[in-house]
């Protein structure tokens, strides 16, 4: 497809990766016969690694079809999360590399997940915004200390690392978001 045809959230091949436009902008020369240029901000899948990449109107990119299946975490064997189709039960099995961050998220029997495919193949998954998460360890309440904004360090059950209010202590149930990867709230 040319280059002037692309919009936002467009999946493409360039130099043998595929990447998810996010941002495209458009420049028209002042003069006579110069060539408009597009500016695409795009993100590898999978890695949301950022690319800029200027092309003028008529050059072409390879559009691949990306298509997203609602799924429900299974299990884990070893570095590979497998993934069940809420549909046809299909399984999809990913990398831990092609969750990056997110496999701090996953738990047993997460629902609302969606498993990215590009030509039948998994490639990435998308998790809910926040996911509820159990502290294991983290240093006792101090008597008497305020709801103030002094942050501690707590450990998750899934074994990932964030920062909580004071009040917080083992055994709370958190909100975590699983887009800043920072506390949300309790349940």
């Amino acid at each position: 497809m040319k280059a002037s045809e692309i919009k936002k959230g467009n999946v493409v091949e360039h130099d043998g990766k595929v990447y998810q436009i996010r941002d495209i902008e458009r420049s028209s020369p002042q003069g006579r016969g110069g060539n408009v240029t597009y500016r695409f901000s795009m993100y590898t899948v999978p890695g949301g690694q950022k690319l800029d990449l200027s092309l003028r109107a008529e050059d072409d990119l390879r559009e691949i079809e990306l298509s997203r299946r609602q799924a429900t975490y299974s299990y884990r064997e070893g570095d590979t999360f497998v993934f069940m189709d809420a549909e046809d039960f299909t399984q999809y099995m990913l990398d831990a590399s092609a969750l990056g961050d997110a496999a701090g998220f996953v738990i047993d029997g997460m629902e609302a997940c969606y498993v990215q495919l590009i030509e039948d193949q998994p490639v990435a998954v998308q998790l809910p915004p926040t996911v509820t998460l159990t502290v294991v360890d983290t240093a006792p309440e101090m008597k008497g200390a305020t709801a103030t904004k002094r942050p501690k360090p707590a450990k998750l059950e899934t074994g990932i690392e964030i920062l909580v209010p004071e009040y917080v202590v083992n055994g709370s149930r958190i909100l975590v978001s699983t887009v800043t990867g920072e506390y949300s709230g309790r349940e």
